[in-house]
């Protein structure tokens, strides 16, 4: 099996796993004040890396429950087991699982997949973005008058309160709407798929949005730091965007 067929099989396994959990009152533990862990977290995730192990032992492996596996060659998987942890608690039908890998620190596929809606958004670096194996591409929208943004808000927000208020009431007066849905994979690519223009976030982490950023890129979209700094899949901070809208938003974010 190779790394590409390897990344689907433990995606659908993940996701097979999240939906026999869903809506069955699973126990929640906090990590944070505001951040969730479920078991169906722990075992979509203890699919994933078992499955990879037992393919790739000396490829590395960052995980968002279990963190850092160490390996002895140049290839990274870098997995969230369920991004949105709290609508799933909350039983809202919208969360995903979102693998990448990348080689010599650079991130050359990515999958992400909604079990619900049963959607699958899927790059290789150079080979374009698809959706359920058609491709997809980034909206043509230029004027922010006319574009639909989404958001998400970090978890200390409430020692950023009126920050971010500020960057909601910029976005609410001049973008035509904007949406906050709680899984910054599934952001991401509903950039890249055209079902929205733009995409501020930050306070993220690297499985957050490893897969999705190659997603967005491959499907002609652009990518940048907030406060216009290069994008650094690291630094968690992300502005996401058709090539028209990326001057505009990043200026509204300084």
């Amino acid at each position: 099996m190779n790394r590409k067929l390897l990344m689907k099989k433990v995606a659908a396994g993940a996701g097979e796993c999240l939906l026999r959990h869903f809506r069955t009152g699973v126990a929640v533990r906090k990590k944070g004040a505001l951040d969730l862990v479920t078991v169906a977290d722990e075992t979509a995730e203890k699919i994933v890396i078992e499955g990879i192990r037992s393919h790739f032992p000396d490829d590395h492996i960052l995980a968002e429950e279990s963190g850092s596996h160490s390996g002895s060659n140049e290839y990274q998987w870098i997995v969230d087991p369920l991004d949105g942890t709290t609508n799933f608690t909350h039983g809202f039908p919208h969360f995903s699982v979102s693998i990448a890998l990348a080689k010599a620190g650079e991130v050359v596929a990515g999958i992400v997949f909604d079990p619900v809606k049963d959607e699958w958004f899927e790059a290789h670096l150079g080979e374009g973005a698809t959706l359920n194996g058609r491709p997809i591409a980034v909206s043509g929208e230029t004027n922010m008058g006319e574009a639909l943004g989404v958001t998400g808000f970090s978890y200390d927000r409430r020692d950023r309160k009126n920050e971010l208020l500020d960057r909601v009431s910029d976005f609410l007066q001049h973008a035509r709407g904007l949406r906050r849905l709680g899984s910054a994979a599934l952001d991401l690519c509903y950039i890249a798929s055209g079902r929205f223009d733009f995409y501020v976030e930050d306070g993220l982490n690297a499985w957050d949005i490893a897969a999705g950023s190659l997603i967005v890129t491959e499907a002609g979209g652009r990518l940048a730091g907030i406060g216009g700094a290069p994008f650094d899949l690291h630094e968690g901070k992300v502005i996401a965007c058709t090539p028209g809208l990326l001057k505009e938003t990043t200026e509204r974010i300084r």
